[in-house]
This record gives structure tokens, C-alpha cells and sequence, in this order.
């Protein structure tokens, strides 16, 4: 597989925009997708660099956008997780909670950012504690894992100068142009429709350091089972230690936050 790397500079920004003084945090996922505009000429997938989605989830998307072209709306799709599928046991978690039409279309996705593992259920609260909202284990939530055709650049780039216009007026130094607001902003014009795609993967990723044993154990038994090649195996394990021991903070240097580090995989379809 071919792989081409592109950075997320704070200097990229559109005509009449600098810099803010001071300001070195980066301008947040859509930004990170818009640094890629030169490299992708089709559909492609995006997901969070330091997770593990599962070899079905990026079939679900792959199948989708093979067949799936614009045509007076933007088709869009995402896999959609199972809550109990995404929670750990050692503390609580920010999952965006979907709200599903009758045809499988996504309507919206609500941010919880305080999501705590009860069982085989979840509960969430807004208020440090005082009180919990039961969630259930089956509810479907994002854990960005998106499909895009090309057009979502050119929304991207068209929404960034709003974006700017109102960030740097209110908070310079810290706002963040985030892709799920971008495709908020299509939904609410129905400009777009995005396909949640369910799937009964299990999705890990290291919220918290007593997650790692947890993850370390699953990716062995995913050799074990030879659900992977045992060679594919151990590049993934010597992947997960490179992220949990933080070594990408020390060897990135242009000091992104892991957390917003995306891949984003462009898709060569075979319309044959």
C-alpha cells in the first residue's frame, strides 16, 4: 500500500487570514482533511490515526463508496459502533450518540463527553455526577470512521473562512474547526445524506494507560485466531507500544496532539 504524508500546518490558511499571535495548537480535524486536498482525487475514508476499527468496518466503508456517487446530495456514510463496544473500564468517555432515521440515514449526532460502563449498559451526566442518563449497550454512536466523496473538500474550505471569521474574533488561540460540525452544517442545509453503516466490531483505542494491557491482549488474540497474518500482527503491536509509551509526541515535530492526528484513506475504486 502507498503511503503519502501531509502536514497540518497553522500557516495554511485562506487569503486575508494569519496567524494569531501565539496561537500554536492546530486548527482541528476538518483543517487536518483540508491539508490532504492536493493528494485526493476520488472517495475516501477518514478515521483517528491511534484506533482500531476492524478489518469488517473498513470493508462496510470501502463496499459503500465503490457503488455510492453524488447525485443531488452529497452520499456520505459512517460506521456506527455499539456503545458497549467502544467503553472501558477505567473511566468515563466522550462518545457522539446518533440519531438514526427510518431508511438508516444519520440525522444527528449529539456530543456526550461524561459516558460511564454499567454492565453491558452506559450512562451518561452533565453535571459532574449529581445525575445519570441511562444509555444503552446497543445505542449507536460515531467513532469517526467517515466516508467521503471529493466534494467534502470543497464544503471543508468553503465553511473554514465562517469558521475563522468567528473563531479568531471570540478565541484565538484555541478554536478548533472540527469535521463533524462540517457535515452538521450539510445535513441542516440537506445538502447531503450520510448512510450509517452498523456493524458488531469491536473498536478499541487507549483512553486511559490501563487501557493498553486490555488492547495488547485483543491484538494477540486477533494472531492468535490468525484473523491477521502473524507478521501484520506484530507490526500492529509494535505500533500500539509506540503510541502508549507517547513516543509521538517526542518524535512528531511539529507537536500535534495525537488525538487529532487522522489518516485519511484514499480510496482507488475499480469501476471495471
Amino acid at each position: 500500500m502507498k503511503v503519502r504524508y501531509a502536514f497540518q500546518e497553522l500557516e495554511n490558511l485562506p487569503e486575508g487570514f494569519e496567524v494569531p499571535a501565539g496561537r500554536v495548537k492546530p486548527w482541528g480535524t476538518a483543517h487536518a482533511i483540508l491539508s490532504c486536498k492536493d493528494m485526493i482525487d476520488g472517495p475516501f475514508a477518514v478515521i483517528n490515526a491511534d484506533d482500531y476499527y476492524g478489518r469488517e468496518a473498513f470493508k462496510q466503508i470501502y463496499d459503500y463508496l465503490s457503488v455510492h456517487e453524488d447525485n443531488e446530495k452529497y452520499q456520505y456514510a459512517m460506521v456506527g459502533y455499539q456503545l458497549k463496544n467502544t467503553l472501558t473500564e477505567n473511566g468515563s468517555v466522550a462518545r457522539g450518540v446518533c440519531d438514526i432515521d427510518s431508511n438508516g440515514k444519520l440525522v444527528s449526532v449529539t456530543e456526550h463527553t461524561t459516558i460511564v460502563k454499567r454492565g453491558d449498559n452506559a450512562a451518561y451526566t452533565e453535571d459532574d455526577g449529581k445525575s445519570y442518563t441511562d444509555l444503552a449497550g446497543d445505542t449507536i454512536v460515531s467513532m469517526n470512521l467517515w466516508g467521503f466523496s471529493k466534494g467534502f473538500l470543497s464544503e471543508i474550505a468553503y465553511g473554514f473562512r465562517d469558521f475563522l471569521q468567528e473563531g479568531l474574533q471570540h478565541n484565538p488561540l484555541k478554536c478548533e474547526y472540527y469535521l463533524p460540525s462540517v457535515v452538521s452544517r450539510l445535513l441542516d442545509s440537506n445538502k447531503a445524506e450520510v448512510k450509517v453503516l452498523l456493524t458488531t466490531e469491536k473498536w478499541y483505542g487507549v483512553t486511559y494507560r490501563e487501557d493498553k494491557p486490555m488492547v495488547m491482549t485483543a491484538l494477540k488474540k486477533l494472531e492468535e485466531n490468525n484473523f491477521y497474518p502473524k507478521q501484520l500482527c506484530g507490526k500492529l503491536e509494535a505500533a500500539a507500544n509506540f503510541c502508549f509509551e507517547g513516543v509521538y509526541k517526542e518524535e512528531i515535530p511539529w507537536g500535534m496532539d495525537i488525538l487529532m492526528i487522522l489518516t485519511v484513506l484514499h480510496l482507488k475504486m475499480n469501476k471495471e
